[in-house]
């Protein structure tokens, strides 16, 4: 297939474009590119692309193209906070006008990039794709306003599908330190403590980024009537973890390492365990690969190999959210967050 994915230059979609070639397809990238020089390793793989922020996306840029992988969003709860109105904007106005673009161009299967955030405060029970969604954040109610709109513009031509990825970890060539398996090991292994921001009492379904990566080319492919216009969560029913579980498996991995909560740490109302059996059925050719204690490993000979700092986990390189803080300071960014530079193209 000619797939076009959109954010091919972020955490997920960097570990995805070197997989989606192997596989065999032509792939061609929008990305605004705002974690350019972020780079953990390797830079990206190179593909045709342009730098265009997905507000600015044109009919053009879906000719001749038949599946669409929409990765590009402001991409986790503290960058939705930063501006709830901008958030639904991008992650939720823009993502439809995407898609409604793409059906209208004749893309046939458009995979989109959701979360398990949207079950919110779901409890100790286990909670599939037919439980209340209950968004407690502007990230997570954007992600349920696009899955709300996909199902809308479903027809026989066009099949949507929406992946609830579980909480992402693991080594991208555009690394992300402010996902909660990433950013415990990054902190065992800088300071030799396991900084638990809350009390640690919250559940968490977490996978891997290369799963997610793997789980997104096989709904390209996957028989359409099992999977139009579905939700299907994607991760392992046996990778559920309370926070504080993380934090231990983070202490073992990390040699001389100690669990530490940070002060006045309280509990968070974010809380979910997820079943994915549904995904087993649907996604029969998709198996994940990963496990926590495997990421961690991964993780930590990661961080040793390429000395990750003190100053790295400070500072705005490996954290969405102060990136984005540092472009507006020195005004690269407008309060829309829009990049003069963009439009340009990028590979």
């Amino acid at each position: 297939m000619r797939v076009l994915v959109t954010g091919h230059l972020g955490y997920i979609g960097a570990v995805l474009v070197p997989l989606a070639l192997d596989a065999g397809h032509e792939v061609v990238g929008i990305d605004s590119d705002l974690y350019a020089g972020s780079d953990f390793g390797a830079p990206p793989a190179a593909v045709p692309g342009r730098r265009r922020d997905l507000r600015d996306v044109t009919g053009d840029d879906l000719a001749g193209v038949d599946a669409v992988i929409h990765l590009a969003a402001l991409s986790n709860d503290p960058l939705g906070d930063l501006d709830p109105a901008l958030t639904d904007a991008i992650n939720h106005v823009a993502s439809l006008r995407l898609a409604t673009l793409a059906r209208d161009a004749g893309v046939r299967r458009f995979v989109f990039s959701s979360s398990c955030s949207s079950y919110g405060a779901a409890g100790d029970d286990l909670v599939d794709e037919d439980a209340a969604l209950r968004p407690l954040t502007p990230y997570a109610v954007s992600k349920v306003r696009v899955e709300e709109g996909l199902v809308r513009l479903a027809d026989r031509e066009f099949t949507p599908v929406m992946l609830r990825n579980a909480t992402a970890y693991g080594v991208s060539p555009r690394l992300r330190c402010d996902v909660v398996l990433n950013d415990l090991v990054a902190w065992a292994h800088a300071t030799g403590r396991v900084l638990v921001r809350s009390d640690g009492t919250p559940w968490r379904p977490l996978v891997h980024v290369e799963d997610i990566a793997r789980a997104s080319l096989a709904a390209l492919t996957a028989p359409r009537d099992a999977v139009h216009a579905q939700a299907v969560n994607v991760g392992r029913t046996d990778e559920n973890f309370r926070v504080r579980e993380i934090a231990g498996i983070v202490r073992d991995t990390v040699p001389g390492s100690r669990v530490e909560y940070a002060a006045g740490a309280g509990p968070d109302q974010r809380s979910y365990r997820v079943s994915f059996e549904k995904m087993r059925r649907v996604l029969p050719s998709f198996t994940p690969r990963w496990t926590v204690r495997a990421g961690a490993r991964e993780l930590a000979d990661a961080y040793r190999t390429r000395g990750l700092s003190t100053a790295d986990l400070e500072g705005p390189r490996y954290r969405r959210i102060g990136r984005i803080q540092a472009e507006l300071a020195r005004g690269r960014l407008d309060a829309t967050l829009r990049d003069a530079t963009l439009d340009a193209p990028v590979s």
